[in-house]
């Protein structure tokens, strides 16, 4: 495939280099006419590992070329992929300068082009930049429409510094979010000889991966030091707790507690976060990020509220109510608290859990419903339909497989929230609401 590459810093030089090494013919924009340069002379822009013997296997083989006229590179390629720079403003929010003036040049290069052209942003951008940037900006160039005269796809890259060409043949995936799908099947081919799982999906989808993956990386690396500052303060070895904790690969490093959903609670979690806060402060040390988890967590149960109360309605009915389906365990379930503040609001409240209804009779939870909330213990109602039979607006609170029934029984003005995504539905208003989908 003919491939046109604008932007040849670490992404788009590795990207070309890779591409020309795949049979492609490459041909490589930047404004900057010593990278140009260097590429033309067979040697890499920036250092990389094996990235020069890929340059000078490229244009050995005459498939690698650069050059700083974008239109000459369009009119010549059938597929350009956008490498520029999206820097952070001062801000914090992300910088667009560049793309959007790669953009420009792109649209006005196609804009007399008889072949359709598909546009592929690797650059890392928000979720809706695509759309309220990228194809915007492409139209009002070109005098062409997206989707129809050409193409637009979103191909965010997981390359490391340091191991960049590895990680281009040994991708954890590959994602494609696509504006039509003679685009998607283009981008699709390029990477056909990967072993990676390959994802095609909505463009935001797309565009807000690449934010997950490293906003999580962060994450993982700010919780591993501050595990580790409160392992040398007990004069633990923290290497030693991590090295377990990694080998663990069922609950730690796997997708369980990894979808959107409400709060968290129990009898564990709330428990040992509060502990170990505790512990770090008798040693006079600060964690940052463990000290926000369950603030986090408040704000997140408080979000499923509001979302209730704006509703502006009286009659609400809430299936299960346990901090989890399969569980009778009230202790710290988000869900009590979502339900004393209903009633603290006001609101003429039925709940269904059939766990928990189990449990007021004979359960090791009866004494703490008995006694300690005996306010709601005489809301539950004995069946699904008594709370449907009540309610305007209907609240998911745990995943209880018989809940996935409730949709097709809802009446007319009925509304769902839903607290854990008991069906693969997204919002529709007026009807059914998810608290992250």
């Amino acid at each position: 495939m003919r491939i046109s590459i604008f932007g040849l810093g670490y992404v788009g030089a590795v990207t070309a280099a890779c591409f020309a090494k795949d049979g492609h013919e490459v041909i490589g924009v930047d404004i900057a006419t010593a990278k140009v340069d260097a590429i033309n002379a067979g040697l890499s822009p920036i250092v990389e590992k094996d990235l020069d013997v890929y340059m000078a296997e490229g244009l050995k083989n005459k498939r690698l070329r650069a050059t700083t006229d974008a239109k000459e590179a369009v009119l010549n390629s059938e597929l350009s992929l956008v490498c520029v720079g999206t820097p952070s403003r001062p801000n914090g929010n992300l910088g667009v300068a560049y793309l959007q003036q790669t953009c420009e040049e792109i649209g006005a290069s196609i804009k007399d082009k008889k072949e359709f052209h598909t546009i592929v942003v690797r650059s890392t951008m928000l979720p809706g930049t695509l759309r309220s940037l990228v194809i915007p900006t492409l139209e009002a160039a070109s005098g062409k429409k997206a989707g129809v005269d050409f193409g637009v796809c979103n191909n965010p890259e997981f390359l490391r510094e340091g191991t960049a060409i590895y990680d281009y043949y040994n991708p954890p995936k590959t994602v494609i979010g696509a504006s039509d799908p003679k685009s998607a099947e283009l981008v699709a081919s390029i990477y056909k000889d990967l072993t990676a799982p390959l994802i095609i999906t909505d463009i935001e989808v797309a565009e807000l991966a690449k934010y997950a993956d490293n906003a999580w990386h962060a994450v993982k690396v700010a919780f591993a030091n501050e595990i580790g500052v409160v392992a040398k303060a007990f004069g633990v070895d923290g290497h030693a707790v991590m090295d377990i904790f990694c080998q663990d690969t069922k609950l730690n490093l796997s997708s369980y507690y990894m979808k959107p959903g409400y709060g968290f609670g129990g009898s564990c979690l709330p428990k040992d976060v509060r502990a170990l806060n505790y512990a770090a402060k008798t040693k006079d040390l600060e964690l940052p990020l463990l000290a926000s988890v369950l603030p986090s967590n408040v704000v997140h149960i408080e979000r499923g509220i509001e979302l209730i109360l704006e509703k502006d309605k009286t009659k609400i009915g809430i299936l299960g109510f346990s901090f989890k389906a399969g569980t009778d365990d009230l202790r710290e379930s988000p869900l009590v608290h979502l339900i004393e503040t209903l009633l603290g609001k006001g609101k003429d409240l039925k709940l269904y859990d059939k766990n928990v209804n189990l449990a007021k009779l004979i359960g090791a939870n009866k004494d703490y419903i008995m006694h300690r909330i005996p306010h709601i213990s005489r809301l539950m109602v004995d069946s699904i339909d008594a709370v449907l039979e009540h309610a305007d607006v209907i609240v998911i609170g745990n995943g209880d497989p018989a809940f996935k029934e409730i949709m097709p029984r809802l009446k007319a003005g009925q509304q769902v929230i839903d607290l854990v995504r008991i069906t693969g539905q997204k919002s529709e208003k007026g009807r059914y609401e998810g608290i992250c989908w």
